[in-house]
């Protein structure tokens, strides 16, 4: 029952993710991060298996550092979006993992920029995308109310309008949703919607 969505607005982009720790009929935490924050200036909004979330999260993020490390400069957003793209493509054949990505990016001369990647290995640079069961309700919010340079305000909005629908519609709605941004200042933290808080 997970749910991971993201769109870009004027000079930013947004990623959204539940924040629920689920296995079969078991809820393990309700504070799980879903959101990585790949470089100063890029978000991953993972879902999948939660072993292989970590994992290849955390591969991702220890490759791009690597690059910067060894070049002296960053990975642009497509940069690293089709990097993510050939590992899942190569593990694929191999040992595959089952992780949905939305990667979100900012660059100083292109601006904003998202990425759908799914497991089986497919990239494409998308305005607005979701992952997992909530997608259904999501999707069709942002058909009817996203609009290409919303504004950061305009943004949220949606992005509460899609958090209401998906815990008013979905069976087991995650409680708990994660809101973080990246913009010309950075990739940060803007927000949790919590419906229950964790001790």
């Amino acid at each position: 029952m997970e749910c991971v969505f993201g769109l870009v607005g004027d000079g930013f982009a947004v990623i959204v993710a539940d924040t629920s720790a689920v296995h079969s009929i078991l809820v393990h935490k309700s504070n799980e991060d879903k959101i990585m924050i790949l470089d100063s200036h890029k978000l991953l909004g993972v879902s999948g298996e939660a072993g292989d979330r970590a994992q290849f999260t955390e591969y991702i993020q220890k490759n791009v550092h690597l690059y910067q490390f060894r070049n002296g400069i960053a990975l642009t957003t497509a940069a690293a979006a089709n990097f993510t793209r050939g590992e899942l493509a190569t593990a694929l054949r191999k040992n595959p993992y089952f992780v949905n990505i939305l990667l979100a990016g900012y660059e100083k001369d292109i601006g904003p920029s998202l990425y759908y990647i799914d497991y089986i290995a497919t990239l494409h640079k998308i305005d607005k995308g979701a992952f997992g069961y909530g997608s259904y309700f999501a999707l069709s919010l942002m058909d009817r109310h996203y609009h290409s340079g919303m504004s950061l305000a305009e943004a949220i909005d949606l992005v509460d309008k899609c958090i209401t629908e998906i815990r008013s519609r979905l069976v087991v709605a995650p409680p708990n949703f994660l809101i973080k941004i990246v913009d010309k200042d950075g990739a940060k933290e803007f927000a949790w919607r919590e419906s229950i808080s964790q001790a």
